[in-house]
């Protein structure tokens, strides 16, 4: 049975210090937390004000959080008397193994912030990237949801979008449309102008401002064609292109302009035959 001096000295030596360390360790991971709370909340608000994706402001604000967290529980280990410097090399070595683990899924993910901060595009814009293209459904960390026009979802990883060409086509309120339509030589070249210029004024959809041009372009092999580039609104580029060379075939008939097209000639000689 232990002597009361000696009772009195453990006390002293180890319950004491340590019941000191523990409270002041619980008091460093308490208060710690605290702060810690307080600072992503406002990192929160200010990305919020920034006009940055919700997405990325909760994540962001997750890998701080976790950030932050792992320095205060080392501070409270440190207090314990831990030995924390072991401690930070274990978690870094770690960090570098699953990196490495990770490195496609990692890649992904920094892509997937990249163009959650600089934005090339949102959802609902028509794009062509990452070797597909359709309408942005969804932005995530590691992937991108496209729809395509014929209504198929193709989730591309998002390396694959930022490493490469990115073209937005939904950026800009107007596109011009680019066509290309071809007459014989024998037809009326200023008539045929005269047709197109009269379909470009005739759909309300196309806009004055940039004005249309209509221009001959190329004296080609079997044609002489001209180039049509109407500007339009984004949203009206497939409906007056495709009504556009429908109006153009109808009025070409109706006025006897002639479309040219491929055409083989097949001669036969017949040898007569010896008696």
């Amino acid at each position: 049975m232990l002597e009361p001096e000696k009772i009195s000295e453990m006390i002293d030596l180890y319950v004491i210090p340590w019941g000191i360390n523990i409270v002041f360790a619980l008091l460093i991971f308490i208060v710690g937390r605290m702060i810690v709370k307080v600072l992503v909340g406002v990192l929160g608000k200010l990305l919020a004000k920034s006009k940055h994706d919700s997405m990325l402001v909760d994540f962001v604000q997750a890998i701080v959080s976790a950030i932050l967290t792992v320095f205060v529980v080392i501070a409270a280990l440190d207090r314990l008397g831990v030995n924390t410097t072991s401690f930070a090399a274990i978690l870094a070595a770690a960090g570098l193994a699953i990196g490495l683990s990770l490195q496609g899924s990692l890649q992904n993910f920094a892509s997937g912030v990249m163009l959650l901060v600089f934005r090339p595009f949102k959802s609902g814009d028509y794009v062509e990237a990452g070797g597909t293209s359709g309408s942005v459904k969804s932005i995530s960390i590691f992937t991108t949801t496209i729809l395509t026009p014929d209504n198929k979802l193709i989730l591309v990883p998002n390396g694959n979008i930022y490493g490469g060409n990115i073209v937005n086509y939904s950026a800009k309120e107007t596109r011009r449309v680019d066509m290309v339509f071809g007459i014989g030589y024998g037809d009326d070249l200023l008539k045929a102008k005269k047709i197109l210029e009269a379909l470009t004024q005739e759909d309300e959809r196309i806009l004055a401002d940039p004005a249309p041009q209509v221009a001959v372009s190329e004296l080609g092999d079997s044609s002489v064609n001209f180039v049509v580039r109407p500007w339009v609104k984004s949203a009206d580029y497939w409906g007056v292109k495709f009504d556009f060379t429908e109006a153009v075939k109808l009025r070409f008939d109706q006025e006897g302009i002639s479309i040219p097209f491929p055409q083989m000639d097949v001669h036969v000689h017949k040898e007569g035959s010896a008696d």
